[in-house]
């Protein structure tokens, strides 16, 4: 008995062996049916995703163009080139290769190969064609991304206005910053599977979104003339004693910005080769006091009330007080029997005042406002300033005595011009425009309305004033340096106390002189407002304002064709004494 149990143990060991072995191979085998069977395709599905690589391909950001068309702005495609640093085991080797296609030494990038993290730009805004003999160089953890380049094609021209953007492509000022989300189009996005150094495996599994580009923009600018008023503004910049120029031209039938500048300016292309402070448009963000342009409201105001008509006779005194101060003319004179037309063409602060008297606070305020002052004009551009106007309750009994002739309030370069607009225009102020037309990227266009135009003043004053106006220009006026041969012209000058921050008064502080403008006089077609800023200087408005007004007005008239005025200018009577 016991030797048959001794023979029987072994089979027992093999068969318990072959039990176990059996169970084993049978939690493997369902484990395979489910890894390969039921679970097969979650796996491969995994295995693919591990695979595929998502790549955002850049909508093209829409063009900035000029009133014809001429491009301002627009965009290229572009390669920037990155490196996965813990992808490389020769960054010395990599960095030498790289070097002579990057346009950088080897020293430079190899910090850049061997730093922390997965992902560094080695260089951005690459043409294509550097980009792919990078790429064919095959080197391990090196890479490319599509992307766009913005390009300027005019550089300085309209630089202001047009703006620049930063390296993501975001805009970052003027109408590339007012207009991001419109100039911005939608990204696209390939979905593909990679092999070997990332690149994409030929007819593997691919999906496509294409990129739909932004809209472009038109402007109201004329390129042409934007150029030539640069020029002006930078020529009376380089005057001894001038610190900055600026510049607007708008058409007075339309209110539309046809150029504005500031000076110095900047290259759109190079933004970063300036201070922060000079990449603003100071036309439309910077305010000044203007002076006796400002004249125009104060007259605008008696006549349209029935206070004056141009030939009222006045005596006018060198010296008026009023409050606590003392208002002179800028000459000393003896009592003068001026017309109302004398008093503005040979710019008496007096006889402005005397008017303003009649007038009240109440109701210079009123046409102030009129006339667009306190109140940002609407243009579509960034940080455009309302100006400074206080509620004359608030007037202290000096600024009822300068307000009048310009000091005590301030206001952009933009802002005067619109309130000539509004005399040439038969007192109807149409609030300045500088986007003509946005443009989809289907060639659909998309009209922008602009602002509604408001009455001022009725026809009756604004004729009066425009000949009042032209009595400046003319023989015994303050600006015969912007006459114009063959046309007749209507502006006013102006010379404001400018403030010294560094004392909070105006001791020291320099002057503005400016003008303000139209031509033809009998039939408007432009308005030209300049601002030169002369903190150690004291040129006057019509010495040093008015030739930059002629320069510009000259190109403006003569390149769009407008025939010389047809009609002489009228007899001026200024005093009493006159014929």
């Amino acid at each position: 008995m016991s030797r048959r149990l001794e023979l029987s143990d072994p089979h027992r060991r093999v068969r318990f062996g072959l039990a176990v072995l059996l169970a084993i191979l049978t939690v493997i085998g369902g484990r395979l049916v489910q890894l390969q069977g039921l679970d097969g395709m979650k796996y491969a599905a995994a295995a693919e995703e591990l695979r595929l690589t998502t790549l955002d391909l850049p909508a093209a950001r829409g063009q900035i163009l000029d009133r014809e068309g001429n491009p301002l702005a627009y965009s290229v495609e572009a390669r920037a080139i990155f490196v996965d640093p813990e992808l490389i085991t020769a960054p010395g080797r990599t960095a030498l290769a790289l070097a002579p296609l990057l346009g950088e030494s080897a020293d430079e990038l190899l910090p850049m190969l061997t730093a922390q993290g997965r992902f560094v730009y080695l260089k951005r805004e690459l043409d294509p064609s550097v980009a792919q003999a990078v790429m064919d160089l095959e080197l391990a953890g090196i890479g490319e991304l599509v992307e766009q380049r913005r390009e300027y094609p005019a550089q300085w021209t309209a630089a202001q206005v047009v703006g620049f953007v930063g390296q993501d492509g975001t805009g970052l000022a003027g109408i590339e910053d007012q207009y991001d989300d419109v100039l911005t189009g939608t990204p696209g996005q390939l979905v593909y599977e990679r092999g070997r150094f990332g690149l994409p495996i030929p007819a593997a599994t691919q999906s496509l979104t294409e990129a739909v580009a932004g809209s472009s923009v038109q402007l109201t600018l004329d390129q042409d003339m934007q150029f030539i008023l640069e020029q002006a503004v930078a020529t009376a910049n380089a005057n001894a004693g001038v610190s900055t120029a600026q510049a607007v031209v708008l058409d007075v039938a339309t209110g539309q910005v046809l150029a504005m500048a500031g000076s110095p300016g900047y290259n759109a292309a190079d933004p970063g080769s300036v201070s922060g402070d000079q990449l603003a448009n100071p036309t439309v963000s910077h305010v000044i006091e203007p002076g006796s342009v400002n004249k125009l409201i104060t007259f605008a105001g008696a006549l349209e009330e029935g206070l004056i008509t141009p030939e009222t006779e006045m005596t006018v005194p060198d010296n008026l007080a009023v409050s606590d101060i003392v208002i002179n003319d800028a000459w000393g004179h003896a009592p003068i029997n001026f017309t109302a037309t004398g008093v503005l063409g040979k710019s008496s602060n007096v006889g402005t005042v005397m008017l303003a008297q009649r007038l009240g606070n109440a109701r210079l305020e009123d046409y102030l406002r009129r006339f667009g002052l306190g109140t940002a004009t609407g243009i579509e551009l960034p940080a455009e300033s309302n100006g400074i106007l206080v509620p004359h309750e608030e007037w202290s009994g000096s600024q009822a005595g300068t307000i009048p002739f310009g000091q005590g309030i301030s206001m952009t370069v933009l802002q005067l011009a619109s309130m000539y607009q509004a005399v040439a225009n038969d007192g109807v102020l149409i609030p300045p425009r500088i986007v003509d037309q946005v443009i989809g990227p289907d060639g659909t266009v998309h009209d922008q309305p602009g602002s509604e135009p408001r009455r001022v003043i009725g026809p009756d004053t604004a004729a009066d004033l425009r000949y009042m106006l032209e009595s400046v220009t003319n023989e015994g006026g303050t600006a015969p340096l912007a006459r114009m041969d063959g046309y007749r012209v209507a502006g006013k000058t102006g010379t404001a106390q400018r403030p010294n921050p560094d004392c909070r008064c105006y001791a020291g502080g320099g002057y503005w002189a400016t003008f303000a403008g139209f031509a033809p006089a009998d039939d408007p077609r432009y308005v030209i407002a300049i601002s030169v800023e002369q903190p150690d200087g004291s040129g006057h408005g019509g010495t040093i304002a008015a030739p930059v007004f002629t320069s510009i007005m000259s190109f403006a008239l003569g390149d769009n064709g407008v025939a010389p005025t047809g009609t002489a200018a009228p007899e001026f009577r200024l005093t009493t004494d006159d014929a």
